[in-house]
């Protein structure tokens, strides 16, 4: 094979390869996207099991806390695993702490009633009763002008400790790849274990994307 030729597959060979980058990039992110969600959820589990466990008059205030599980007896329950303790859509892998506020939650909240027909699940459990009935409330007061979605993250709140939370985000602000409940964007995935039902679902899990 002369030169010329080689440096001719060469050529259609670095081409066959730029062709292919973006697909072989989506999907890396879609793989990162889906173990943010899974991560997210078991953390909004163990939220709950926190919250029950105090009866609904403690919020965790660190990831840590959750990391040390429970007592029972003179043992710990361990409520949530190591690798769930990091964000792997967030730079430094830390999870954004999402407070009880009416002003935030109520925002995922109308995004998932938006996405179910308009049907906002119930609580799984009495104790989480008390953080979402302020929530509720500035769901029903929202006026039309107020639903509309800003394309920013007006709720973007950079805290990841010493803060009670309800719930965990990802610190990217980044355009998805997957739809998760109908959102877009990272930072708008909140992961809490409120308006999830009896089965621990706000609505059926949505379908990944085709590859």
């Amino acid at each position: 094979m002369t030169l010329l030729a080689v440096m001719g597959v060469m050529v259609l060979v670095a081409i066959a390869l730029l062709a292919a980058a973006p697909a072989v990039q989506q999907e890396v992110q879609r793989e990162k996207e889906l173990e943010s969600i899974r991560r997210g959820e078991e953390i909004a589990d163990a939220i709950l099991k926190y919250v029950v466990h105090h009866q609904g008059r403690k919020l965790p205030e660190s990831i840590d806390d959750l990391l040390e599980g429970l007592p029972q007896g003179t043992k710990k329950t361990q409520i949530l695993r190591p690798s769930s303790a990091t964000d792997p859509l967030s730079e430094d892998g830390k999870w954004r702490l999402i407070q009880a506020e009416p002003k935030v939650i109520a925002a995922f909240a109308k995004r998932i009633m938006d996405y179910n027909n308009g049907l906002l699940p119930p609580n799984q459990s009495r104790f989480l009763d008390r953080y979402s009935v302020t929530i509720t409330s500035s769901i029903n007061t929202e006026n039309e002008t107020d639903s509309e979605e800003p394309e920013e993250d007006e709720n973007f709140d950079l805290i990841t400790d010493d803060v009670p939370f309800i719930g965990v985000a990802s610190q990217s602000r980044s355009k998805s790849v997957i739809a998760y409940y109908g959102i877009e964007n990272h930072s708008k995935w909140i992961f809490t274990p409120l308006f999830r039902g009896s089965d621990g679902n706000p609505v059926p899990p949505p379908p990944p994307p085709p590859r």
